[in-house]
């Protein structure tokens, strides 16, 4: 069977990481047929509009879709992209590599983000001069969602460590609700947990990262403590990401478009090919995702290492190693 993956490159350093992501597929016996689409700062200066809609229409009706990074209107393509594929969990492990110099070489854990509301939903206002209101948005059903996905990530993957990570003491009636409702789904799943305010969370992951495997987060929780993570394990270009809904998914980068490095050749390739992996286990390649995360590991280890990583690779020699290994 033939599966149609959706290639958007978008700006910056996703022009560079996603042919890399691309490559190593194409490197695989699987059956793939990538159809490109454009999307981000530079289509919306030439139409108007940067995420047109034919590219989403691309990614609503692809198997799946690889996305490289936005720029400054980030929030014009992501998001729309997002709910262009049905997703509702935001899926970012953050795992230390040996090789590679991290802050926190224990570190193995992944951040289950609910994908569709909280500040993220987009209702703001300007009531007078002066003053602006953001409302949050949260959901019994958006809730009740994540955490039964993140149990079950947990229960298939073999992770005994379950955290749910809110601020309900002080939002007391959103991430109150949100807690009520993990709380209760990790009953009925008859799984131990255990709950921590998102603030101290955050100190904890610096100091003791090894203690947590999966956490399960609230939108703008799960997108902050999952970048403080990044910080845990050598960077950014380490981080992949599955934006995943009842059948589709959109595989990103948690990075983004690095414009002070874009056309430099020197982007590290590695989460984009690590979300390339996750594209594959999605669509049940199981054992061509392992291979090519077995690849990334062992440059990662061996080299060659790109300059974010203390090494003076470019994008296409560590992309090469990677397909090499495979």
């Amino acid at each position: 069977m033939t599966h149609e993956i959706a290639v958007i490159p978008g700006d910056g350093i996703g022009r560079e990481v996603t042919p890399a992501a691309v490559e190593v597929l194409e490197a695989l016996d699987v059956d793939f047929e990538f159809v490109e689409g454009q999307a981000g700062d530079a289509v919306a200066e030439e139409t108007g509009e940067p995420l047109p809609t034919e590219t989403r229409e691309l990614a609503a009706d692809a198997d799946a879709t690889l996305f490289g990074a936005a720029g400054e209107m980030a929030s014009d393509v992501i998001l729309p992209l997002r709910s262009a594929v049905d997703s509702f969990a935001n899926v970012r492990p953050a795992r230390a590599y040996p090789g590679v110099d991290a802050l926190q070489p224990e570190t193995d854990l992944v951040f289950i983000r609910e994908n569709t509301e909280g500040v993220y939903a987009g209702i703001e206002s300007e009531i007078t001069d002066g003053v602006r209101t953001l409302t949050r948005v949260v959901t019994e059903d958006a809730s009740r969602d994540i955490a039964e996905y993140g149990f079950r990530y947990a229960r298939q993957n073999g992770i005994d460590d379950v955290t749910i990570a809110h601020k309900a003491n002080v939002m007391r009636e959103t991430d109150g609700m949100f807690l009520e409702v993990a709380e209760a789904v990790g009953e009925e799943f008859g799984m131990e947990y255990e709950t921590a305010l998102m603030d101290a969370l955050a100190m904890h992951l610096v100091q003791r990262p090894e203690e947590y495997g999966v956490v399960i987060c609230p939108n703008l929780a799960g997108d902050m403590l999952s970048d403080l993570s990044a910080g845990l394990v050598g960077g950014l270009g380490l981080l992949p990401s599955a934006n995943v809904g009842e059948e589709n998914g959109l595989f990103e980068p948690v990075h983004g478009s690095a414009p002070d490095i874009a056309g430099e050749g020197v982007a590290n390739p590695s989460a984009m090919i690590l979300s390339a992996a996750m594209l594959l286990e999605h669509l049940e390649y199981t054992e061509p995702a392992g291979r090519v995360r077995s690849a990334v590991e062992a440059v990662l280890e061996a080299g060659p290492h790109t300059p974010d990583l203390g090494g003076d690779a470019g994008t296409e020699d560590v992309t090469r190693a990677v397909v090499d290994r495979l």
